[in-house]
Formats: structure tokens, C-alpha cells, sequence
């Protein structure tokens, strides 16, 4: 299995709305175990960011329309300290593919916030 991001908004009926991922975009937010070996990771937590983390407990992390900004904020964290963050590599990859690998999904994270603020919604990572 693996991550997913989207963004959703929310409808004049207060219900969540998931919008679909353009053509140009990819949803792809990391493997499955990644909610512990890399978002949710020691490393991760240690820079202070709160909203990734919570992969590694819970199935859903939503943020909030008015929380994007500092969303973004939080992934511009964790990609300048992507070498940090990034797990050792197992004996199948380097340690740069690895570091190369979360960098793509990070940018697909990314990429789905600067759309959630243009159509002032929010981002759905499950």
C-alpha cells in the first residue's frame, strides 16, 4: 500500500469535498511503513513538525484550509533537512536514491498544498 495526498474542500453543506489529482500531478505521498520510518520518524519530530508525524498514529492526517500555510511551512522544514531525515539506506539502495525518493513524494506533498491554498481548501494525506 502506499500514501496518498489530495486536496478536498469544503461545500456550502460543511461536507469534505475530494478533488481530483490533475493529470500534470501525482497523489503519491510514500510507502506505507514510511508513516513511521519517515514522516512520523524520530528525525522528523526532533525539527518540531507536528502534522506529518501524525501518520504514525492515526490513518489520516487533515489539514485544515487555515493550517496550509504552516503546512508548508513544516514540509519546507523537512526538505532542507532532507539528508537528516532521510533513513539509512538498506544493502538494495543508496543512501542519495533513498534521499532522492522522499524528495519526490515531499514535492507531490508540496505540490498538493500550493493547490489546496489556490482553491482555499486543504490537504487529506492517507
Amino acid at each position: 500500500m502506499s500514501l496518498c495526498v489530495d486536496v478536498y474542500v469544503v461545500g456550502e453543506d460543511d461536507q469534505m469535498r475530494v478533488l481530483d489529482v490533475p493529470a500534470s500531478a501525482s497523489d503519491l505521498a510514500g510507502f506505507e511503513s514510511w508513516r513511521t520510518t519517515v514522516w512520523g520518524s524520530d528525525a522528523v519530530r526532533a525539527l518540531g513538525a507536528r502534522f506529518l508525524p501524525a501518520l504514525a498514529t492515526g490513518e489520516l492526517v487533515a489539514v485544515a484550509p487555515d493550517e496550509v500555510d504552516e503546512f508548508l511551512g513544516e514540509c519546507a522544514l523537512i526538505r532542507r533537512n532532507l539528508e537528516h531525515v532521510t533513513p539509512t539506506a538498506d544493502a538494495t539502495q543508496s543512501h542519495a536514491t533513498h534521499v532522492q525518493q522522499i524528495s519526490q513524494r515531499l514535492k507531490n506533498i508540496e505540490d498538493a498544498a500550493e493547490r489546496a491554498k489556490a482553491v482555499a481548501g486543504g490537504v487529506l494525506i492517507w
